[in-house]
């Protein structure tokens, strides 16, 4: 039995005692970073006609037009110097393909406008066969060229119809340079990218628009670039009701015993072991779990910290695990200075995903 579930001091429902996140320590191997550069199972289903553009948005329409005619540009052709000949370098030689338009889109808008469902919607339309498209965040990007080195990741990806890059980290001026000087060989090979991101630090506000930073920052590639501005707020708070309030310690721990393949664990502990895991490995972490169960959620001590949990939770939103917790409302996770500092938007991101998923997990109490 966990520690948190001894201290609630209830008896458990089931037998089994529930899962750790914790007392897990992933490995996860460079072959697996690359073939999960797919949308995240929340995506797996979304599409350019289930997003819904708020009426009193024309931006948001207009995205949808623009990219639905981006994908069909993308005729599932080889890139690069396979493009020179047919399927797998056989067939008769012909021009590479110059395509009409940019090389690139760029969605520019506030947290919550559905920029990640469109940008999975552009993937999925793309006609190209799954091998030959990648979908990741920037972090997992830059993991990626961790694990295979910056040649052999060209060389990976060279081969592409598309790549997408979701919220480009724009804050950090190291990987910024790395990741432009990949796409720039990338562009050279021919593959199409697409891309959202994130504020610079001192942008403050999570609805200022990021477009000139983002073209800034990437220098070279900007002309590859077509921006496309989606007004609008955060979709996850358009009329839905309130997040729950927390719940008791008791009852967080008697639903993680009740349900299967349910993970139980003390807030800040968790919090301490997200310190000794790689945050490429945070995906793995939540394997086989089905939610996520907290006790004792509090504020988050210091900004290292609370950017792990910024990736947690991203990676929990991606998957859909349903989050129970004691203590604080996660509104109350970061502190002021925080919330008004260069990271503003991603801990905006974070409450606002959290919360989803706290409102997911309701459901679990009520079915007790």
């Amino acid at each position: 039995m966990s520690s948190s579930t001894a201290a609630a001091g209830t008896n458990p429902v089931t037998e089994a005692a529930p899962l750790s996140l914790c007392a897990r320590e992933p490995h996860v191997p460079a072959d697996r970073l690359v073939a999960e550069m797919v949308p995240p199972p929340r995506f797996d289903s979304v599409r350019f006609a289930t997003y819904i553009p708020d009426p009193n948005q024309p931006s948001q329409t207009e995205a949808v037009r623009v990219l639905e005619g981006f994908a069909a540009g993308l005729d599932g052709s080889p890139a690069g110097g396979s493009a020179r000949r047919g399927l797998f370098g056989f067939g008769r030689s012909r021009a590479p393909r110059t395509p009409a338009g940019p090389r690139g889109v760029y969605l520019d808008g506030g947290y919550g406008v559905g920029k990640t469902h469109l940008l999975a919607s552009l993937w999925h339309a793309t006609p190209a066969e799954p091998a030959r498209k990648a979908f990741g965040t920037f972090v997992e990007l830059t993991n990626l060229v961790g694990a295979l080195g910056f040649q052999k990741t060209v060389e990976t990806l060279s081969g592409h119809r598309l790549l997408c890059i979701d919220e480009f980290e724009l804050d950090d001026p190291g990987d910024t340079v790395l990741v432009s000087t990949l796409l720039g060989r990338l562009v050279d090979a021919g593959v199409a990218l697409a891309a959202t991101s994130n504020t610079l630090p001192g942008k403050l506000g999570e609805g200022r628009f990021a477009a000139a930073d983002f073209l800034r920052e990437i220098q070279g590639l900007s002309a590859h670039f077509r921006a496309l501005r989606i007004d609008g707020e955060d979709y996850r708070h358009r009329g839905l009701p309130e997040a729950p309030a927390p719940f008791t310690d008791e009852q967080v721990t008697r639903t993680a015993h009740a349900t299967a393949n349910a993970s139980l664990d003390g807030f800040p502990q968790l919090l301490e072991h997200l310190a000794r895991v790689h945050p490429s490995r945070y995906g793995a972490l939540t394997d086989g779990v089905v939610a996520v169960c907290l006790t004792g959620v509090r504020p988050v001590p210091d900004q290292s910290t609370a950017l792990r949990l910024v990736v947690l939770a991203d990676r929990l939103y991606d998957r859909e695990v349903p989050v129970l917790a004691s203590g604080v409302p996660f509104d109350q996770l970061f502190s002021e200075e925080m919330l008004n500092g260069g990271y503003r938007k991603k801990y905006f991101r974070a409450i606002s995903r959290l919360t989803a998923l706290a409102r997911d997990a309701k459901a679990l109490t009520e079915a007790r």
